[in-house]
Formats: C-alpha cells, sequence, structure tokens
C-alpha cells in the first residue's frame, strides 16, 4: 500500500501550506521600513548560500538520487538546513522530485513548462493544492529512519528557529530586529525560492543541449551560478544519480566542490560520478 502525505479535507487545510509561501512575498515591501546595513546583508547573502547548499546537496542530490553516502546526523543535518529553506520536508520534497524525472516533461510531471506554460512551471505548481499529496513509496528507503520522519512531519520548525535567530541577532548587535530578520530571512528566502524554481522552468527550455534526453531539460551556466550547480541540467537528466552535475571544469557546480570537500573530512563518501561512456556528448 502506497504511503502519501496528506493533509485533511476542507479550504483551509488544503491551502493552509502556501500561508507562509505568500506572506513571506508580501513581507518583501518591508525592506523599504526597516535600516539596511552591511551585516545584514551579508547575513542575507549567507543563509542564502547555505540553505542553497541544503537544498541542492542535500534535498536535491542526497535524498532525491542518493547521489553519495553519509551517516545519520549528517543526512539529518542536511535535511534540516533544506527544511529551514521552506521548501517543505525532504521526504515530500525528494518524491516530488522523482515524479518529476519519472514523467520529464510529459502529461503527469509536476512542473513541466513544456506541457504547463512558464509560469505554471516556476510558482503555479506550489500554489496547487493537489501537489501537497505526494506518495512517499517513491522514497521508501528514508521511510525507515525516524529522525527524517520527525523533521518530515515538523519541516517549518527549522525555519520558525531561523527566523528567530535572525531577528536575535539584529536585536542584540544592532539594535535591529527587524532588519536582521526581513534581510536575513525573509528576502533570503523569497529569492531562495526563485533560484530553485529557475531549475524547474528555465532549464527546460532555455539552454544547451548536450546529451539527447527524452525531455527538453537544457544547461544554463547563469542559473548553475546561482544554484550553486544545478544549472546544469541537461546533465543531471542524463546521468541523474551522478554527485556532480557539472561535467567538466568549466561547468561551476559549488555545491559538487562543497562535497568533495566534506569527503576529505569523511562527513560523505562514494560521490558517484558518471562514467566514461556516458560523457560522450549525444547532441549538438
Amino acid at each position: 500500500m502506497a504511503v502519501q502525505s496528506t493533509l485533511p479535507s476542507g479550504f483551509f487545510a488544503r491551502n493552509i501550506n502556501k500561508v507562509p509561501f505568500i506572506l513571506l512575498h508580501l513581507a518583501v515591501v518591508a525592506v523599504f521600513f526597516v535600516p539596511v546595513t552591511w551585516d545584514v546583508v551579508a547575513l542575507c547573502v549567507g543563509l542564502y548560500v547555505l540553505r542553497m547548499f541544503g537544498i541542492t546537496a542535500g534535498y536535491h542530490r542526497y535524498f532525491s538520487h542518493r547521489a553519495y553516502k553519509t551517516n545519520r546526523f549528517v543526512g539529518f543535518m542536511m535535511g534540516w538546513i533544506g527544511a529551514s529553506a521552506l521548501q517543505k520536508g525532504p521526504l515530500w520534497w525528494a518524491a516530488n522530485h522523482r515524479d518529476h524525472h519519472k514523467y520529464s516533461d510529459q502529461e503527469n510531471d509536476p512542473h513541466s513548462p513544456i506541457r504547463h506554460g512558464l509560469w505554471w512551471s516556476h510558482v503555479g505548481w506550489v500554489l496547487d493544492s493537489n501537489e501537497d499529496n505526494v506518495d512517499l513509496h517513491g522514497v521508501k528507503d528514508f521511510l525507515k529512519y525516524p529522525e527524517i520522519l520527525l523533521l518530515e512531519k515538523f519541516h517549518y520548525i527549522p525555519a520558525f528557529l531561523l527566523g528567530v535567530a535572525c531577528y536575535l541577532y539584529g536585536y542584540f548587535t544592532s539594535g535591529s530586529g527587524w532588519s536582521a530578520f526581513v534581510w536575513g530571512f525573509v528576502i533570503s528566502t523569497v529569492v531562495l525560492y526563485h533560484g530553485t524554481f529557475l531549475v524547474n522552468s528555465l532549464c527546460h527550455v532555455w539552454g544547451s543541449r548536450r546529451f539527447a534526453t527524452t525531455d527538453q531539460s537544457r544547461n544554463n551556466a547563469l542559473v548553475a551560478i546561482v544554484t550553486l550547480g544545478e544549472g546544469w541540467h541537461n546533465n543531471h537528466h542524463h546521468y541523474m544519480s551522478s554527485a556532480n552535475q557539472g561535467f567538466y571544469w568549466w561547468e561551476i557546480d559549488i555545491s559538487y566542490y562543497t562535497l568533495k570537500v566534506m569527503n576529505v573530512f569523511g562527513l560523505v563518501w562514494d560521490l558517484r560520478k558518471p562514467p566514461a561512456k556516458k560523457m560522450i556528448p549525444t547532441t549538438n
């Protein structure tokens, strides 16, 4: 029997997960009402990079594709950092993403711009209540870990604690807790949303194709920069279980470089890479 991530019936219950997403976008206007200092801008950038790594190396390359191995503590921390980005729990994210690969640019793809348009693939699907109900049978390899199930159930907690920490940082360092909260949490999170979503939308319509995949995935250097390496999307769809998505030295992949450093310290291991025969281009 399939295990599902479900919500109770009723309009409020079906739409409650959309509230933080909508409120954060509305809260962006607060930048005009709080002071801006270099430290809160640095906080914004730092938390963007940290949490993007949690999404790319954690939610994506580990939970979705098992592209490397790690211990349960590091795996949990990767999930915690990813959850602080307010993109739901690691199991929901991974199950949804595995569906994307299973049906890539076909009718059942959760966010295909080819089938449903650019707006839908970028943000429309996030606001669709049907996307809250995801079959977790597709990630049954993680269902045996109680700590991951707990994180999945309470996936808002990491983001809530991060928001509080941002406020307290600003309050005790400069006396402006709201400035640190708005820049360190609100702006950082909203930009992170759209950086992540660019892979779903733009990387299926704009860029180059090195490999003849069954979908319209593209390599996009600009998206790769803002997503720490996720923009090499055609590479990824060609060999999805690889820990590196930049297949060549000139394809910047910050997430992979960081995983390599973690490998040196024994935090992760068995980083998977495409075999030589998979590196041969099959399209112009």
